[in-house]
């Protein structure tokens, strides 16, 4: 299997300039555990997915681009591909499992995108379905090299903005923006940059498959468990042999903590983040990966996504209120 390159990352952040944001570094909360947070959730579809998805159309050939796309989506990659598919012009088919978050379904139609709902379970049989009937080009959330160098576009903003970082910390999911992150970090930095990805206890089946070394899939059952719902995928076989081969650790955090990260980003960074966007901020939080005291540069938590049901938002954020320096 041939594992993407820091070429083809690069040939993707040339590819996706100007129509994504070049989201700044910001401070993270005032604790003691300094660190930094590059805001993918200031993208204008709310997560850095709209990187994988504006390379992913801009690769696709005049036939494809025709006959239109489709994906399947719990919210952030379908919006993405909503978006960039109809600022290039190209019909656009996403596939939503029941029980997605309603502000994401709800944006991802007003995009122009055709939204079909099926059971979770059925989402990739009822993609593949319409693949077949209808000739649509698929553009995977994450198993796809175009959607993984995309994303690696966040690894390489990082390094050019923080010359001094040596920790880099990604959620995990599908794992396609880890796998592009640790490729950059792997090939570009002129020293050793660690990537440390971070994963709900309650849908760990990442931290699992690379401890155990092959492939582990969770079930929709305990994958479901978590508030995280956009990390409720497991990975694929490419993110899988990437992340074996490039990630340096893979750290898990419990629904307190990631409640936590929310309300902390809140008070503390005046960010809103969903709960997956907020894993990384929680493993820092909550100690699981250690920070430089005094240099915040050092270390970069990316907020994936911030589209957050309104009334958890609201939940979280009171929760956290009085336990959040600041």
């Amino acid at each position: 299997m041939r594992l993407v390159s820091a070429e083809d990352v690069r040939a993707a952040a040339t590819r996706i300039h100007g129509h994504v944001v070049r989201t700044p570094l910001t401070a993270g909360p005032s604790t003691g555990r300094p660190f930094l947070l590059k805001p993918e959730s200031l993208q204008p579809t709310g997560a850095f997915k709209l990187r994988g998805a504006t390379n992913a159309v801009a690769r696709l050939n005049d036939t494809q681009r025709e006959r239109g796309v489709v994906t399947h989506s719990s919210g952030n990659h379908g919006l993405a591909l909503a978006h960039a598919a109809a600022r290039q012009g190209v019909a656009c088919t996403v596939v939503v499992p029941e029980g997605a978050p309603r502000v994401k379904v709800d944006r991802i139609g007003a995009m122009g995108a055709r939204v079909v709902t099926v059971p979770p379970a059925e989402r990739l049989s009822a993609t593949e379905d319409l693949v077949e009937r209808e000739l649509l080009a698929f553009v995977p959330p994450f198993d796809d090299a175009r959607v993984i160098a995309g994303q690696g576009t966040v690894g390489l903003e990082v390094l050019e903005e923080s010359p001094e970082v040596t920790t880099v910390v990604v959620p995990v999911g599908g794992g396609g923006l880890a796998s592009g992150v640790a490729t950059v970090a792997r090939a570009v930095s002129p020293r050793r940059v660690r990537v440390v990805g971070v994963e709900p206890e309650l849908a760990a089946d990442a931290a699992q498959s690379l401890r155990e070394g092959h492939m582990v899939t969770w079930e929709p059952e305990l994958t479901h468990r978590t508030m995280a719902d956009g990390v409720r995928v497991c990975l694929s076989e490419s993110t899988f042999a990437h992340l074996s081969a490039r990630l340096d650790e893979i750290v898990t955090v419990t629904e307190e903590e990631i409640a936590h990260a929310v309300g902390a980003l809140a008070h503390g960074s005046r960010l809103v983040a969903e709960p997956s966007g907020a894993l990384a901020a929680a493993a820092l939080l909550s100690g699981r990966i250690d920070t430089v005291p005094g240099r915040p540069e050092a270390t970069v938590a990316v907020v994936s996504g911030g589209n957050i049901d309104p009334a958890l938002f609201t939940s979280l954020v009171g929760a956290g209120r009085d336990s959040v320096p600041g």
